[in-house]
């Protein structure tokens, strides 16, 4: 990115040195006073037109994707196959992955075309941001402080956008073996759903214990709001280690990782998970989501920018930009997952 900058600038000193000698040769004027005044006004800003070198669009991407990092969040731990993405494709078979990964999604749009050796290819999924109005100067902008500042909205788009994609793919399609799904066991919780308890928690982890999947320090659970209001109100221990995911830190409980993010899968009445993006219903329950993070994956593709400039808008006269970036999180195969699901009081 910087490179484009630097060839420009250095074209533009060239340009401007040989229309200099030129002008002097043919005026008769000292190639002293036509080089600097040339040079000089060659970065005066000009109007949009023939003549502008136009939107940067390859600075802004590259902003963008710089931007997209999910280290701090439930992803961490989960490893990354960036390297194994091509033309925004991944192949199951160069990760690990095993073709049940696909059975019952319903998180993703995914198109597969089996392929021999067991293999299947997956289109990685477009994260696309709203498009936000932004001033003249901030569209041509090639100062990157600029560029960042603008970007910030689309950038926590797509890192929401994209962790809410990954924690509804992680969890378990419906109680089956190697996806354990815990019904919860407290008492009322105002809407007719148990309470979460610490044993329900417990009871997950002696799941994953019996399915043999290590405790290694990569097991995770995402809670949900109401799970985390549960503890907090059932567990004088858990409000004070809530404290410390409070404060940045990392809790760790009964083996698992602890996490908290707001945008959690549903399951229905009959303890199936809902499709992502389904509407809300009376018969929805919350649910917190666990997953061994070594058999998890994600990938990240291509990004890409689109603008509109306020002079081919004459009715707003605003400049807009959007942005898109590819990206996918699945388990490599369906098993070291889990969830803890409001069950009805009875």
């Amino acid at each position: 990115m910087k490179a484009k900058f630097i060839f420009s600038f250095l074209t533009a000193m060239l340009l401007a040195v040989v229309s200099g000698l030129f002008i002097a040769t043919a005026v008769g004027i000292p190639p002293a006073v036509t080089v600097p005044v040339l040079t000089v006004a060659s970065f005066i800003p000009k109007t949009q037109g023939v003549l502008n070198a136009g939107v940067y669009t390859e600075v802004w991407v590259g902003e963008v994707v710089k931007a997209f990092k999910v280290e701090g969040s439930f992803l961490a731990k989960v490893p990354q196959y960036d390297r194994y993405v091509k033309n925004d494709v991944i192949h199951l078979v160069e990760i690990g992955a095993k073709p049940e990964v696909l059975i019952n999604n319903t998180t993703y749009p995914l198109t597969p075309q089996a392929l021999g050796d067991s293999d299947i290819p997956i289109g990685l999924d477009k994260l696309e941001t709203v498009p936000t109005a932004i001033t003249k100067d901030e569209l041509y902008a090639i100062s990157y402080a600029k560029i960042q500042a603008a970007i910030e909205l689309h950038k926590d788009s797509l890192i929401e956008s994209a962790l809410n994609r990954a924690i509804h793919a992680f969890a378990p399609a419906a109680d089956a073996t190697g996806t354990p799904v815990v019904r919860s066991t407290g008492g009322n919780n105002g809407n007719t759903f148990n309470r979460v308890l610490i044993a329900d928690l417990i009871k997950l982890k002696r799941k994953f214990d019996d399915l043999k999947i290590p405790n290694d320090g990569n097991r995770i659970l995402v809670l949900c709001p109401q799970h985390v209001e549960d503890l907090l109100l059932v567990s004088e221990s858990f409000q004070k280690q809530y404290q410390d995911i409070k404060s940045g830190k990392v809790l760790n409980l009964y083996g698992f990782e602890i996490h908290e993010y707001v945008n959690m899968p549903k399951y229905d009445g009959s303890f199936d998970k809902k499709a992502f993006g389904a509407a809300a219903a009376g018969t929805d329950r919350d649910a917190s989501v666990a997953f061994y993070a070594k058999r998890m994956f994600r990938a990240k593709g291509s990004a890409d920018m689109s603008y509109s400039e306020a002079k081919k808008d004459p009715l707003n006269k605003r400049n807009l930009v959007s942005f898109d970036q590819r990206f996918i999180a699945l388990p490599k195969t369906q098993e070291a997952i889990g969830a803890i699901v409001n069950d009805t009081f009875s």
